[in-house]
């Protein structure tokens, strides 16, 4: 394990739960000030999944079947405290943490094949 490899499970791991937590109308009128339209909350929840299956790809490929997994679930775990710290105390701010997060996720990809 690398800490090139877990910087980018975390990431993919925010992102995707940023984005479902997003897709619930609770957490999106508290960010938003706002409803969320049915097509934006499937969207942001294709996507949340998709950032999830993604991060549980990118560490079953670079760690192996043996450590990705338990890589994942603590990537996971740290991105979920992350995401209810953020809904608890500053909820304007998910949206561009969760807008951050995968950049740095992209910035970290070619480190994390290259080890």
């Amino acid at each position: 394990m690398t800490p090139i490899v877990l910087a980018l499970n975390l990431a993919l791991s925010f992102a995707g739960l940023a984005a479902l937590a997003l897709s619930l109308d609770r957490h999106h009128r508290d960010a938003f000030l706002t409803r969320a339209p049915t097509n934006r909350a499937r969207s942001l929840r294709w996507t949340g999944w998709g950032a999830i299956l993604l991060s549980l790809a990118a560490s079953i490929a670079l760690d192996g079947w043996n450590f990705g997994p338990v890589q994942w679930i603590g990537a996971l775990t740290g991105a979920a405290l992350l995401v209810v710290a953020l809904l608890s105390y500053r909820p304007g701010w998910l949206r561009p943490a969760a807008l951050a997060a995968l950049p740095l996720a992209l910035l970290a990809l070619p480190f994390a094949l290259r080890g």
